[in-house]
């Protein structure tokens, strides 16, 4: 028996040992042997191929024998060789032989001169290996790589399909369609498989040459998938497809939609592949080749179940994301304002710029002496959580302003109720997802007031105030900022308090300011005529913003000044001494005789005047002075010079004193004491009915 591996005997000679190695090499080699002159014909050949016999190669031109894609370059690339005796290694190219059927494939190909001992250059060895399915792999390879970049950066559903086809065309496919449940779209939970016929889906996405000129009318539509097709076959057992098209093929007559698609791009080939997850149907990935394209193998079937996961499971997660999105809006439009409050001396209005964040709100709230508070916020990050702090800090800041505090002190205070949050976020369980989310938000407070003709703000963050006057000349409000809520910092906040002409508009944003360069001539002209109707002014406002401005979402609040009408309030200066109280019921009868209040409301009026009045007499110090304002309810305020405040107390059975505060109390609907730098206001609020036309 014969050792393969001996060693063969001295007495064999030189040239019998080329001439076995070159036998071997030309009969049992698996490469492809090419012995090439050197005018490039081909000479000695071992074709793998039993299609084309290797006699028929010999004395054809390397270019002829082997259809190379580019045969002009693949000479070049010869020629240099047999020049230079620089070898050539692992050139990847793409053609076949001459007569051999089927398509193109990829040959690596490795160059090198032959010399004989003297020197001189006898032509060319080339050896080809046929590694269509290595590149064919690699393609594969690089597509789901692609897939995995492309797909899932988005929680939004159009753009994770947009990204699936991006990435298949034109590496993989020649035309790709993603069709998604009409229903998850919005959010929905995804229907179980099998689907039903009469389920719709909508086109979200299609790439592809041939198609793109009809994109734009194919995206967006909306289908029912046609029973016995290829399409309804793969969401109804959750399994993909993969079909020849011709001339003759069935079940195009019943899809006339796809029919049209398949002529116009001329697709012989398709894989049909269902968007499924944990059983529930998501949509359909349908990917086309097309004209000279080689069509789909069962060896790219798995890709596409590989990639039509990965997109299942981004969609869910953007679907889901849109769920809570819509819910988080829904909460944070009914923690907002559900109406404008009517005010005697301000007019409103506002916008709420929709985008990502779910926190921003705005708000205006009646004071006392026809005052009101206007605040803008926005408390950053999405979700459901955002917009019920949203509402927490705004449920905060009605209860802040009751007290009648200064706005620096509102925010000082709104803070305070910020960090308690933050600290009720912090001591959650560790297994908590919102134990390592952040929290900071940002919020302005502004207080106009129609007598003084001023405003006072304050800010935490951000946010911006401008002031829009008469004239239509724009005038930025240089507003101290504070430090934003949830912050770590604990520096003051400051007050700006501006003068106002009758007519003015006042602009508050919670979002962050556009820089001087980015702003737009639109919106320095919708800002110039502050004549113009109050909400057609905010809503110009928005129009004429950049389209990528302000994504995460915004509040925008107008408020148009304006003063009390003389017919609906009075003030008197009182005398401090005891013939106060009995001027003060005269002069309030009569006042409220003129508004034709009912008799009830006056008595009582009259009382709650006399009480305030004879404790500012008492225990206060001058100016005396007593002011009625008649708005949705009847506000009675008496001013005096001395800071200290009354306070309510029960009196006892045997007590002589004691009582007032306690009988005011009883008969106004809401009561308190207002601070300044002159004095304390006592003020009352009571409801009147609607007779009252303050003529």
């Amino acid at each position: 028996m014969s050792d393969a591996g001996a060693p063969v005997p001295a007495s064999a000679g030189a040239d019998d040992m080329a001439a076995a190695i070159l036998h071997s090499l030309f009969t049992q080699s698996a490469v492809g042997l090419h012995v090439l002159d050197t005018q490039l014909r081909v000479v000695r050949t071992n074709v793998l191929s039993d299609a084309v016999p290797a006699e028929c190669l010999a004395g054809q031109y390397f270019t002829d024998a082997y259809r190379v894609e580019r045969p002009h370059e693949a000479e070049r690339v010869l020629r240099e060789v047999l020049d230079s005796g620089v070898a050539v290694r692992d050139l990847v190219v793409r053609g076949r032989l001459a007569d051999s059927p089927g398509r193109d494939r990829s040959l690596k190909v490795s160059v090198h001169r032959l010399d004989d001992a003297r020197g001189r250059t006898l032509g060319l060895l080339a050896t080809l290996v046929d590694v269509d399915e290595q590149e064919k792999a690699r393609t594969r390879a690089a597509c789901l790589a692609a897939v995995r970049t492309r797909v899932g950066r988005s929680l939004d559903v159009a753009a994770t399909c947009e990204g699936l086809v991006t990435a298949v065309v034109p590496v993989f496919a020649d035309l790709a369609v993603v069709e998604v449940v009409d229903e998850v779209l919005r959010g929905s939970d995804p229907p179980p498989g099998p689907l039903g016929h009469d389920v719709p889906l909508r086109r979200v996405a299609l790439r592809g040459h041939g198609a793109d000129g009809h994109r734009d009318g194919l995206v967006g539509e909306m289908r029912r998938l046609p029973a016995r097709t290829p399409y309804a076959l793969a969401v109804s057992d959750l399994r993909p497809r993969l079909v020849r098209i011709g001339a003759r093929t069935p079940w195009l007559g019943t899809a006339p939609e796809s029919a049209r698609l398949i002529e116009a791009t001329g697709a012989h080939s398709m894989i049909v592949v269902p968007l499924k997850l944990h059983g529930a149907v998501l949509g359909l990935v349908s990917l086309y080749r097309c004209r000279d394209s080689e069509p789909f193998e069962e060896n790219d079937l798995p890709l596409t179940l590989t990639a039509a996961a990965h997109v299942a499971l981004s969609i869910d997660n953007a679907r889901q994301y849109e769920r809570d999105h819509v819910i988080a809006s829904i909460v944070q439009r009914r923690l907002l304002p559900q109406s404008d409050d009517d005010n005697v001396a301000l007019e409103t209005a506002h916008v709420l710029l929709p985008g990502r964040n779910s926190g921003s709100w705005f708000d205006t709230i009646g004071l006392s002496g026809a005052r009101t508070a206007l605040v803008v916020g926005a408390v950053e990050g999405p979700g459901l959580q955002t917009a019920i702090t949203m509402g927490q800090l705004r449920t905060a800041l009605h209860a802040l302003a009751g007290l009648d505090l200064e706005p620096d002190e509102v925010l000082a205070r709104l803070a305070d109720t910020a960090d308690r949050l933050a600290r009720e976020r912090e001591a959650l369980p560790p297994a908590d997802r919102l134990l390592g989310q952040s929290l900071t938000a940002t919020c302005m407070y502004a207080v106009h007031d129609p007598f003084a003709g001023t405003c006072t703000i304050a800010r935490a963050g951000n946010a911006t105030a401008g002031l829009l006057a008469p004239d239509g000349s724009t005038v930025p409000l240089d507003v101290p900022e504070g430090p934003r809520l949830f912050s770590v910092d604990s520096a003051p906040f400051a007050t700006g308090t501006f003068a106002l002409d009758e007519g003015s508009v006042l602009a508050f944003f919670s979002g962050t300011p556009m820089p001087e360069g980015r702003r737009p001539a639109g919106l320095r002209e919708a800002l110039s005529d502050s004549g113009r109707g109050l909400q057609d002014l905010c809503d110009d406002v928005v129009y004429n913003l950049p389209a990528d401005a302000h994504r995460e979402g915004a509040a925008l609040l107008l408020a148009r000044t304006g003063a009390v009408p003389p017919d609906r309030f009075s003030t008197w200066e009182l005398p401090s001494d005891r013939t106060s109280p009995g001027v003060a019921r005269t002069l309030v009868r009569d006042r409220l005789d003129g508004w034709h209040l009912d008799e009830e409301t006056i008595e009582a009026t009259e009382l709650i005047v006399s009480e305030l009045v004879t404790n500012a007499v008492r225990y206060g110090t001058p100016p005396l002075r007593l002011r009625l304002i008649l708005d949705r309810t009847l506000t009675c305020e008496v001013h005096d010079g001395s800071p200290v405040s009354p306070h309510l107390r029960h009196a006892r059975t045997v007590d002589e004193g004691g009582r007032g505060l306690f009988i005011v109390s009883q008969l106004a609907a809401h009561w308190g004491t207002r601070y300044g730098t002159d004095g304390k206001t006592l003020w009352t609020e009571q409801e009147i009915g609607p007779d009252a036309d303050g003529s």
